[in-house]
């Protein structure tokens, strides 16, 4: 974590007085969190897990409606850093793994409006969109991921340790391990190799 005095260096005087302030207000409310920079809004705090040294941009907003109001549905690990208007939101389950980097303006979620899918009871085009029945699927992010800028992470998705999805992809199904994956919807371009240590071209 930085040091005050390394804050002071790096902002300009008016910048590095908000910092301050947003600092003793993590102390205060989020103790276990590195910095959240304010505003912050969350909603259902109860249901909210943040492991220790948790890291927010401005504008974050992370909110849990869960059906049990005792439940824990979203689960953030250790040394994340979600940065400016990240928006999470979950009914049922959304886990976040440790030393994960999340970028600006993504959104996640574990629940949507209606049931699109093809299978079950389907939501109608002239039925209300808000009044549509929620339709809830687990989403997990594992360990070392990062999450590029304007990505969206819809219900029903896990995405394996050490990958990294690129920016303004849309992450419609479950991605593997090590892999760097882009596009609407997101896929895999590149895997890991271990025992060159290069990032390779899936062919």
């Amino acid at each position: 974590m930085k040091s005050i005095l390394e804050y002071y260096k790096l902002y300009p005087f008016s910048r590095f007085l908000g910092l301050l302030y947003c600092l003793i207000k993590t102390k205060l409310f989020y103790p276990s969190a590195r910095m959240i920079r304010f505003p912050f809004d969350i909603r259902g705090k109860k249901s909210i897990y943040f492991g220790e040294g948790f890291t927010a941009g401005f504008g974050c907003r992370i909110e849990a409606y869960p059906s049990n109001p005792s439940d824990v549905v979203i689960k953030i690990g250790s040394n994340v850093q979600i940065n400016d208007y990240v928006h999470i939101t979950a009914m049922r389950n959304v886990m976040i793994g440790n030393n994960v980097l999340i970028a600006s303006k993504v959104y996640i979620s574990d629940c949507s409006h209606g049931n699109y899918s093809g299978n079950g009871v389907q939501s109608t085009p002239y039925s209300i969109p808000k009044d549509r029945e929620y339709m809830m699927k687990d989403v997990i992010i594992g360990n070392n991921v990062w999450i590029g800028e304007q990505v969206s992470i819809l219900p029903g998705v896990l995405i394996g340790d050490g990958t990294i999805v690129g920016s303004n992809s849309v992450v419609t199904r479950s991605l593997p391990s090590n892999v760097i994956a882009v596009g609407v919807p997101a896929r895999p371009i590149k895997k890991f190799n271990f025992e060159s240590q290069k990032w390779e071209i899936i062919k």
